[in-house]
């Protein structure tokens, strides 16, 4: 399967034209809580956002495996670190649009000043800079799935 190419132009040509008025075709996000859920993903992703490992050290293999494969994220997957009905943090979709690109810009600098930077997923473990693009282009690819974007 091809995922979008994680880079935040392609995120910002998704994102182009997304409304309040989107509905998801599975789940019950909305969209501005669909950007900001990956935002979050960001923000585990450089560090700010810290989560205890939820799966035992022996099948981290397994789940990093499931990182390089062709397979896509299960729709209607409920990761139990994701609080639902979280509050939102921005006043509206564009700003929240604003944070993610923001918080893109800071995960590429990050990475690219510490190379061997890792930083842990509650659900794959430790993770280096190659592992989270794949990561984050699946998750992206699955939620703009989810609202018809891509």
């Amino acid at each position: 399967m091809n995922f979008i190419k994680p880079d935040l132009e392609s995120f910002l040509i998704a994102l182009d034209g997304l409304t309040d008025q989107h509905t998801a075709k599975w789940g019950d996000m909305t969209p501005q809580r669909m950007i900001e859920h990956l935002s979050n993903s960001i923000k585990l992703s450089i560090g700010d956002i810290k989560m205890e490992l939820e799966i035992p050290k022996d099948k981290i293999q397994k789940a990093q495996d499931f990182i390089d494969s062709e397979h896509p994220m299960p729709k209607n997957f409920k990761a139990s670190y994701v609080v639902e009905n979280e509050a939102l943090r921005n006043e509206n979709l564009e700003l929240a649009i604003d944070e993610l690109a923001c918080l893109w810009v800071d995960f590429e600098l990050l990475y690219s000043e510490n190379e061997n930077l890792k930083n842990s997923h509650p659900n794959f473990g430790e993770l280096n800079y190659k592992q989270w693009l794949k990561l984050h282009s699946k998750h992206f690819n699955h939620h703009f799935e989810q609202f018809g974007l891509i």
